[in-house]
């Protein structure tokens, strides 16, 4: 059985988007961190956790160089705090949250030494950070009492990340299927469509065209990704490439992710099809999505954390939810 929940956006929108995924049966809600784009992941989260009673609630994923690790730390116990029991943290290397601001991904060591550090602190250990003795020192009634645990779930997107993840993480978040692990959370985007509904209708643009076009995005950024499509093997890639090319170099990673999971940007617009649409998201009338997530049962996938988007949020939950049943 495949878990179904939820991811978001950090807008101000999404903390009663998330009650609303509550209502409708989500198990848990990631909110991503991405502050170039969006607001404050923890202060989202916190009103979240303020709104809602049962499902769980998690960044997925933060971003180690964005934030010294005893304010995460801190953060997690703030969330504890207000959601106890409900609280899971996502971790990775950085794809948009960096990139998003002309950054590439931190190294994978650097993400593990952050993941032992962050454990350390929550069970209340000293830990050495920048050379000095580092704790939680929150007094009574300042914070949840140390230990405090959280699953760790790792975001990744291959080898590397997959190592640090059985080595340090409860399970793994992704946005393609990876067998082998006892969680393991697949991100996707896209729309449930009406029966008979077209692809290339302006609602699926909205609703699936951003999930589609990080693909594009993650095509220019990290060229030569194993397993995934370069820009090369897409259709219109080389019309996005041209594009982007057209603007001023130190400027190209904010036209390549504006709008970034939420809209589809003036250039990706160029190139998105109902048939690109399709290809790349999880799009579909419900009887042939049933069946996908079947698929992605059996490929390992123990979570579909579904992110909707478009002018109408709480359609696109309810429908994915009617069809996830």
């Amino acid at each position: 059985i495949v878990d179904i929940s939820c991811a978001f956006p950090p807008v101000p929108d999404t903390p009663d988007h998330i009650a609303l995924a509550e209502r409708l049966g989500y198990r848990r809600a990631w909110v991503y961190d991405t502050p170039a784009l969006q607001l404050d992941v923890w202060m989202t989260l916190a009103r979240a956790a303020e709104r809602t009673r049962r499902i769980e609630l998690g960044p997925g994923v933060l971003i180690p160089s964005l934030r010294h690790v005893l304010v995460t730390a801190s953060a997690v116990a703030t969330l504890v705090e207000l959601a106890p029991g409900r609280v899971n943290v996502g971790i990775g290397s950085g794809f948009t949250g960096r990139l998003a601001m002309g950054q590439r991904p931190n190294p994978w060591r650097l993400v593990a030494e952050y993941i032992r550090q962050l454990k350390a602190l929550l069970a209340g250990e000293v830990v050495e950070i920048e050379g000095a003795a580092t704790q939680m020192i929150h007094g009574p009634g300042q914070a949840p009492s140390r230990p405090i645990r959280v699953p760790i779930v790792v975001g990744t997107g291959g080898p590397r990340g997959e190592a640090v993840a059985r080595q340090l993480g409860d399970g793994i978040f992704t946005v393609v299927p990876v067998a082998g692990f006892a969680w393991a959370s697949l991100l996707t985007f896209g729309t449930v469509l009406e029966p008979g509904e077209s692809p290339e209708s302006e609602r699926v643009l909205l609703a699936a065209g951003a999930g589609a076009g990080v693909v594009f995005h993650r095509a220019f950024d990290l060229p030569g990704a194993p397993g995934r499509p370069g820009l090369s093997d897409l259709p219109g890639g080389a019309e996005w490439l041209a594009a982007i090319e057209a603007m001023p170099r130190r400027e190209r990673h904010l036209h390549t992710h504006r709008g970034h999971l939420t809209y589809p940007n003036d250039i990706d617009r160029k190139v998105l099809t109902g048939d690109v649409i399709q290809r790349f998201t999880f799009t579909g009338e419900a009887p042939a999505l049933r069946e996908r997530m079947r698929e992605l049962g059996a490929r390992g996938v123990t979570e579909i954390a579904y992110q909707p988007a478009g002018p109408d949020i709480p359609r696109e939950l309810t429908a994915f939810a009617r069809m996830a049943g």
